[in-house]
């Protein structure tokens, strides 16, 4: 495998890039051996406890543990690919110009997807352009596509400001070496103040007060417009334009075939998209909008390279492009290599990242893991495609239905000929797909609501590699959640589609088993079948807790050789976890909320995103797409960074969460009662063990619980729903017990 040896991919003095083993490689197969071999002990036990198992009673806990550990064991050992050949890459950027010419740099066409300009900033939006507009590349290679799914005026208005004062950010960005070319997140930062410095501030500020001026009210008066071809675009807004039923507008703002910058270089394309919608039609949600630029974009400028990003992903780091040249710049390795996947990384995190939002294991550990076998998935930002990838394997071209949209097409036409906008406005239409290939065998693939990880598994299935790059500056920088309920609504929305792959004909355990073999295809059921978390830890968060409000023991004595089985492996896990996280530079404290994280995901979005799946998988419910808000508010925000919980929502999802608090205090205290009293403590040892685990998790529950009187507490609903539950359900375990 490529991952044994430490190398360079090139023969050629100045290599581009190097690959090598990680050092915990030996350690993760040895202890891989060690904890396989324990798990399958504790299933023996279990197995042989069914066995004896005589009254109805002790048969249900039996098999309620046996299956939550056998859950436990299967994710475990599903995640074994990760550690088994974990790789790490080094990119030499400054030795480009030294095997390739500048004029010879391949053209980038960038994708910026947004859908509601309410939700998703405008302003921010213009952020994440401009910032990947003034990359360290010839401008004229570059051409940036934003999809407005939602259709708004107010973005096209944006974007119109942004191409304006890009004119002057451009050569601000090149002449200054600036290297965070995000205005918004180079004038938060310190850096030299100096005249040209406050003139641009002034620009900028200016242009933000536009923008947000015209969201406030939410229509662009006739003031703000301020040419003729601004007054045509916005004609194109009549009565019956909804954002479920509108045409198709393209609207071309930068054209680098003639538009210049103060200085008088050439500027990037940037081109604003709202493809056809309708009522009647699927419109396959964030896949669709993809595919539809996939189209647009290959009309007007085809470029090789494809770029998506998030509407809140910023460029931190101007010679990131540089980077992915330094692969696929090379034709052997784009002829294997699909895509190259950077890090999803996040400014703003708080010191201890409560929310476990940065996401660690699965955006770098996994990733350095999967690196070593296939590559990495996609992760739905920060993603560098060969275009080539969208059109079958890499052994055979699939031809897409008009020779325009081949990815070898070379355009001929500018981009605002009317040739070229009437096919390109074709291609966006709603019912342009209708007896296609698109979303089956061609582009991003439908049939979940996680397109990213569903369109990266079959183009892994299709024999596609792909690379992960992970360089010591973060290449993009991303906006996190700082509410509970909007980290829980996402991770809800995330269960669902991911649940739609692991029941669906192409499911990882059989379907990808077979097309990239045993490892690849386990590490992709371990993210699929993710939601199963939620048997364990509710298993666990309950059963033993309400048998020690009963006085019933239900796990080995301390004296047991079992004991000492059940310590090492949970003591194992955690510590193999914890130890991973700092190797990649984590904190404890951030690794402790990630794994606190992990539970409160268990009882809530990964539990509500099963029902809902399976309600909708038996014709009861039906889901849709809810954009996750990127405003912020600012109490909301100061708690986050006083690393405080956001409870401020009333929501069914916060009941779990509450009745597993109260349950396990109560259960905790009851326990050092029993034990004061007199109770054998070897008997109580295991079970007093968890509560006080879950206690210590819960203490953020707690504290919203009872001590708090900000707006982000535990609504007073939820806790009385929650107590009467609570009660019920130790009421009913008492009759059980």
């Amino acid at each position: 495998m490529e991952g044994r040896r430490s190398c360079t991919t090139t023969d050629e003095p100045t290599p581009l890039h190097t690959l090598e083993p990680m050092r915990r490689t030996v350690f993760n197969r040895v202890f891989a051996v060690v904890y396989s071999s324990a798990i399958l002990a504790l299933l023996y036990h279990h197995g042989q406890t069914l066995h004896h198992s005589t009254t109805p009673v002790s048969l249900f806990v039996s098999f309620s543990l046996f299956v939550s550990d056998l859950v436990l064991g299967f994710m475990w050992i599903t995640q074994l690919p990760f550690r088994l050949l974990p790789v790490r890459r080094k990119e030499f950027p400054e030795n480009l110009e030294k095997v390739m010419k500048r004029e010879d740099y391949p053209a980038l066409d960038i994708f910026i997807c947004t859908a509601d300009p309410y939700k998703e900033p405008p302003i921010s939006v213009v952020n994440t352009a401009l910032s990947v507009m003034a990359y360290d590349y010839p401008t004229e290679k570059i051409s940036v596509y934003v999809s407005d799914d939602g259709g708004s005026m107010l973005t096209l208005f944006a974007f119109m400001e942004a191409a304006k004062f890009a004119t002057h950010w451009l050569p601000f960005c090149r002449n200054n070496r600036i290297v965070e070319r995000s205005p918004e997140a180079f004038f938060g930062s310190n850096h030299s103040w100096n005249y040209e410095t406050d003139k641009i501030k002034m620009l900028y500020d200016a242009m933000e007060e536009r923008v947000k001026h015209v969201v406030e009210m939410g229509r662009v008066d006739d003031a703000y417009i301020n040419s003729k071809g601004e007054q045509e675009a916005f004609h194109k807004w009549v009565d019956g334009f909804s954002r479920q039923d509108h045409p198709t507008v393209i609207q071309v703002l930068l054209d680098n075939s003639e538009d210049k910058d103060i200085t008088g270089d050439l500027m990037p394309n940037l081109i604003y998209v709202s493809r056809q919608k309708s009522r009647t039609s699927p419109h396959h949600f964030k896949a669709g909008a993809l595919n539809a630029l996939l189209r647009v974009s290959a009309i007007m400028t085809n470029a090789p390279i494809v770029l998506t990003l998030d509407c809140d992903t910023n460029s931190n780091d101007a010679e990131t492009l540089l980077r992915v040249l330094c692969y696929l710049s090379n034709p052997s390795i784009r002829s294997k290599y699909g895509f190259v996947q950077f890090p999803q990384r996040f400014r703003g995190i708080n010191r201890d990242d409560i929310y476990g939002a940065e996401l660690t294991r699965i955006f770098i550990i996994n990733s350095l893991g999967w690196d070593g076998l296939m590559g990495p998935g996609i992760y739905g930002t920060g993603c560098f495609f060969s275009r080539r990838v969208f059109f079958g394997a890499p052994s055979s071209l699939l031809s897409p239905e008009i020779v325009q949209l081949n990815p070898n097409n070379v355009v001929q036409m500018s981009i605002q000929s009317e040739a070229i906008s009437a096919l390109a406005h074709k291609v966006a239409g709603c019912t342009y797909e209708d007896d296609t290939n698109w979303g089956s065998k061609i582009g991003f693939r439908y049939g979940s609501l996680v397109e990213d990880y569903y369109t990266g598994y079959h183009l892994h299935c299709e024999g596609w590699k792909s690379i992960f790059c992970h360089p010591d500056r973060p290449a993009f920088h991303g906006n996190a959640p700082i509410s509970l309920f909007d980290v829980l609504n996402q991770s809800t929305r995330w269960t669902i589609g991911i649940l739609e792959v692991a029941f669906s004909k192409y499911s990882p355990i059989i379907f990808g088993t077979r097309a990239m073999g045993l490892l690849m295809g386990s590490s992709y059921a371990h993210y699929s079948f993710w939601p199963i978390w939620s048997i364990p830890i509710t298993t666990y968060a309950f059963l033993p807790q309400l048998a020690l409000l009963n006085g019933v023991n239900i796990f080995p004595k301390v004296t047991g050789l079992w004991f000492y089985l059940y310590m090492f492996l949970f003591l194992g896990a955690y510590l193999q976890d914890a130890l991973e996280f700092m190797s990649v530079g984590v904190t404890f404290r951030k690794w402790w909320s990630d794994q606190r994280m992990w539970m409160i995901r268990g009882l809530s979005c990964f539990l509500f995103g099963f029902i809902e799946f399976v309600l909708m998988s038996l014709g009861i419910s039906t889901h849709g797409f809810n954009v996750t808000s990127k405003t912020v508010d600012e109490e909301q925000s100061k708690r986050y960074e006083q690393g405080v919980f956001e409870f401020g929502v009333s929501s069914p999802i916060f009941v779990p969460l509450t009745i597993t608090a109260i349950i396990n205090l109560f259960s905790f205290l009851s326990g050092l009662v029993k034990i004061m009293g007199g109770s054998d403590v070897e008997e109580l040892c295991l079970q007093m063990l968890i509560a006080s685990f879950a206690v210590v998790n819960c203490l953020p529950i707690y504290k919203a619980m009872i001590l708090r009187s900000d707006k982000g507490k535990i609504h007073a609903k939820t806790i009385i729903v929650a107590s009467f539950l609570a009660s019920a359900l130790y009421m009913a375990a008492s009759l059980i017990f």
